[in-house]
């Protein structure tokens, strides 16, 4: 029995020392998505402790409340496209631009302006005053901000959606927003002469159906 408390200890402390570990490479990723170090060290957490939990059981019959099953390691590795000879970390050297254009028409310039007005009011605490929307750019402006910032915030009755276009290239280099004066409208869109078209898709409007029917004769 001495030697099963012996190997419990050690058991204990590699799940300890697996945990910190787990905090740590948690901490360097700051929040990266799919971080190999994250889930490697996650791996070895888990196993330490599906390990820790059948000698547990094997010498008490008690359990955790760690409902884990083991991992095996190889496979893990293949996750990430790991493996002997294969490197653990993506460098993506590939760096894809997508470029979207939609217009919209404005039916009521002043109804566009409230609905813009009353979204930054919103964002205002408390009595505060809220200076006015200026203008039609203004208020698109406003409702991209105050929404996601993407063109879904723009999905109001007060703008009528035209045709729009979405393109996706592959590119040498990212956008280098420092190098483009604020108010250059083509700079950050231009492509470079090693950039390459991958596709092209073209955004219509669906039709209201009684407008359909308008123009069937």
């Amino acid at each position: 029995m001495t030697d099963q408390h012996g190997e419990l200890d050690a058991a204990l402390e590699r799940v300890i020392e697996a945990a910190r570990h787990h905090l740590a490479a948690v901490r360097a990723a700051q929040g990266r998505i799919d971080d190999d170090d994250v889930w490697q060290a996650y791996v070895a957490l888990n196993n330490a402790s599906f390990a820790y939990d059948e000698q547990l059981m094997d010498a008490f019959g008690e359990v955790t409340p760690w409902d884990v099953e083991s991992i095996d390691p190889d496979e893990a590795d293949q996750r990430f496209g790991g493996g002997e000879g294969v490197e653990s970390t993506d460098p993506h050297p590939q760096v894809i631009s997508v470029r979207q254009r939609r217009d919209y028409r404005v039916p009521s310039v002043s109804a566009l302006i409230r609905v813009a007005e009353a979204a930054r009011r919103e964002g205002v605490p408390g009595d505060d005053e809220v200076p006015p929307v200026e203008g039609v750019g203004e208020a698109v402006l406003e409702l991209l901000q105050s929404g996601d910032g993407s063109l879904g915030a723009l999905d109001v009755p007060e703008l009528e959606p035209l045709d729009g276009v979405v393109m996706v290239s592959e590119v040498g280099t990212p956008v280098d927003l420092e190098s483009f004066a604020d108010d250059d409208p083509v700079g950050p869109f231009q492509p470079g002469a090693d950039d390459r078209l991958v596709g092209r898709l073209d955004e219509h409007p669906f039709l209201e159906l009684d407008d359909e029917h308008d123009h069937v004769h």
